[in-house]
């Protein structure tokens, strides 16, 4: 559960935080950073992402399967809020529900941070994001692995398409495991939970760009889902409302 070999988050570098104020807070395994435009509470922070770590520990000692299984799990309908949006989430594109949870808690800290008066923010856990409702176009380089479109590719996310989540899967990098091939699929949605789990379901079905259609036909589908780019080596398929361009534009 939550327990991944650390990774430099070398890709934090590539941020442009003129008009933010930035928190890192790790917690175990968790690495989080985020972006805001008031001071956050640290303490608040810590304490919140440690209890829904705990939330899913806890339920994970009461079924073993929440933490491994690789299909849909039906929960219990007194489960912590964190397990039940993890759940939804992987039941939409069937995989496991660990799958979503690093765009789950993304997402369920913003909501809190929100509550307590902030306003426009970025959340980026492990790679996958959540965006609240922003007053301007936001950029994202996209990291693909030893691919030659890796951070060459800009997503714009305009203003009207926030709130939102951007998340991230690869065959080719990091802890995750997946089934495909892709150096990266990124999924958009209103929800990054369903994003983050999307990204992964999608990432299993590419193993070449012959399945890109595949793919991409898969995502269409999938209520909730405002677009995916898949990139495989020198190639790239897209499809949704997000708009991108080259890293020099």
């Amino acid at each position: 559960m939550i327990k991944n070999k650390y990774q430099e988050r070398f890709y934090r570098q590539w941020i442009d935080r003129s008009e933010f104020i930035r928190t890192d807070i790790t917690v175990e395994e968790s690495d989080i950073l985020i972006l805001s435009q008031k001071p956050v509470d640290l303490n608040f922070l810590k304490e919140r992402v440690t209890s829904l770590r705990n939330d899913i520990k806890h339920y994970i000692e009461r079924d073993k399967r929440f933490g491994f299984s690789l299909k849909p799990l039906a929960v219990e309908l007194n489960a912590p809020q964190v397990v039940q949006i993890m759940a939804k989430a992987a039941e939409l594109v069937n995989v496991g529900p660990m799958a979503a949870v690093a765009g789950s808690i993304a997402q369920l800290l913003a909501q809190d941070l929100l509550k307590q008066g902030q306003r426009e923010l970025i959340i980026e856990n492990g790679g996958d994001i959540f965006l609240t409702r922003q007053s301007k176009e936001r950029r994202i380089c996209i990291f693909a692995g030893d691919s030659k479109l890796s951070g060459k590719l800009i997503l714009r996310i305009k203003p009207q398409n926030t709130p939102c989540g951007i998340c991230t899967s690869s065959a080719t990098f990091g802890h995750s495991l997946s089934f495909g091939a892709a150096d990266s699929v990124v999924v958009f949605s209103e929800s990054a939970a369903l994003a983050d789990a999307a990204a992964t379901a999608v990432c299993n079905l590419a193993s070449s760009s012959s399945d890109f259609k595949k793919a991409i036909d898969f995502a269409k589908k999938v209520s909730g889902i405002l677009g995916v780019l898949i990139v495989i080596g020198d190639k790239l398929a897209s499809w949704g409302e997000f708009e991108f361009s080259s890293h020099e534009a």
